[in-house]
């Protein structure tokens, strides 16, 4: 019999068929079907944002020279950013040539497939991203599949955010069937590319639900790649922010024609037309509370819950430290071998973990502090 192996490196090696081609439910139009809930809260949020999206705008500028703060002075809630990085530069160049990437000296100027010059590092550290970031906000910015993991998180400290999250794309190839990127110096194909998250101030899932709403969505996409040499990102994104953030005040920073989308401010030298009028959007959030996708009954009674128990604990999960009441519950004595069950039961508190602090010759002899939020 012959050894067994990986079949699906196997296929990968002789057909370029990657093996998250294979997975299944990655379309999101479908991908709940199955799960009634959950497909219903989707179509719920998505009707809401329709609903409550502002038109979309464009302003095709070139962002080293344009003055950020004129959008709007500590302004947005949400800002994603997909910069033109040397990566992407480098990726169709080698596209271009027909050949692995690498230096060439008769390669075309230095710039990207929409015909802006590179950003560095350093460029994107200038980038006046506090001028327009609210507080709370979130980032969400494209780092590629190279060093902008650990550069990109430098970058958001420097805008004065905290990375909380790691989207990462999937890429699959079911149409092309072409191969993945080798850059110098990378022992294995690359086939994804990650978006970081960034937070800055603080929400808390479990008590800022008018803002954010948790563990809608996951934090991998696996759509198909672009045409070679397209520095084209999913759409996918947008859903998961849409679904995640329910502020509307929303930023896409060197953006394209084909990022244009009702409910956004588009930037970038991407952009044919600019239709950004400032006047007018900003008359689009004058009330109080406007800036927000509002509440809906059933949405709130579909969406997951984040559990009390690791909000209170663990300071409001990751944004930020829980602010509840201080609970004390003193056990008597006569508990002492009394089902777990039992106990719980006889004080009302069902779901409330206890831990044993210390014993002493004193009626009680466990205690249990609990922080409610």
């Amino acid at each position: 019999m012959d050894n067994i192996g990986n079949d699906y490196a196997s296929h990968f090696a002789q057909t370029r068929s990657r093996p998250q081609n294979y997975i299944t439910d990655g379309d999101p139009a479908t991908r709940f079907v199955e799960y009634p809930k959950l497909h219903e809260l989707v179509r719920r949020k998505d009707a809401l944002v329709a609903q409550r999206a502002t038109p979309a705008m464009t302003l095709r500028t070139d962002l080293r020279q344009f003055p950020l703060a004129s959008l709007g002075p500590r302004f947005f809630d949400v800002i994603v950013i997909d910069p033109p990085w040397k990566e992407y530069y480098d990726r169709a160049r080698g596209v271009a040539k027909g050949t692995e990437v690498g230096e060439d000296p008769d390669a075309p100027p230095p710039s990207t497939p929409a015909g802006e010059p590179y950003w560095t590092w350093e460029d994107m550290a200038k980038l006046a991203i506090p001028d327009v970031a609210a507080s709370p906000s979130f980032v969400f910015l494209w780092v590629g599949d190279g060093e902008g993991l650990d550069q990109g998180r430098k970058l958001l400290l420097q805008w004065g955010y905290r990375r909380c999250e790691d989207i990462v794309w999937v890429k699959t190839n079911k149409f092309t069937k072409r191969a993945a990127t080798r850059p110098p110096g990378s022992v294995l194909e690359r086939t994804k590319e990650h978006c970081l998250m960034g937070i800055k101030g603080t929400a808390r899932r479990s008590t800022d639900a008018h803002f954010i709403h948790c563990n809608v969505d996951t934090d991998v996409i696996v759509a198909e790649e672009f045409e070679p040499g397209s520095t084209r990102k999913p759409d996918e994104l947008f859903d998961i922010i849409e679904h995640f953030c329910l502020g509307r005040r929303r930023l896409y920073l060197f953006g394209e024609d084909h990022n244009v989308r009702p409910g956004w401010v588009t930037a970038g030298l991407g952009l044919t037309t600019s239709t950004y009028d400032a006047e007018q959007y900003h008359s689009l959030f004058c009330g109080p509370s406007s800036h927000l996708l509002g509440q809906d009954r059933e949405i709130d009674s579909l969406r997951p819950k984040s559990p009390v128990g690791r909000d209170s604990q663990g300071g409001g999960g990751r944004g930020g430290a829980g602010n509840g009441r201080i609970t004390i519950i003193i056990f008597p004595r006569r508990f002492l071998g009394t089902p777990r069950p039992r106990y719980m039961a006889l004080i009302g508190r069902t779901t409330i973990p206890t831990f044993p602090i210390h014993r002493h010759p004193t009626p009680f002899h466990r205690l249990a502090v609990v922080t409610l939020t």
